[in-house]
């Protein structure tokens, strides 16, 4: 289970997509329920944040972010 995840960052999810095109996915909501979106098909999956930390395998890669 990973604990400091951000909006944009890109993780690994327990179980593949069933398009096998990439095993990533990107965070795009962040709220109550997490959205994310796959990086290889660009399917779209909404989830309650317990479930996306439980299912959650580990993080790919931390979003950057712009100095304002």
């Amino acid at each position: 289970m990973i604990e400091n995840y951000d909006l944009d960052d890109i993780v690994q999810m327990k179980k593949d997509h069933p398009c096998h095109k990439s095993s990533y996915w990107k965070i795009t909501r962040m709220g109550a329920d997490i959205k994310i979106k796959c990086e290889g098909c660009g399917a779209i999956v909404m989830m309650e944040r317990r479930e996306f930390e439980r299912k959650c395998k580990k993080m790919i890669q931390k979003a950057q972010k712009v100095a304002e």
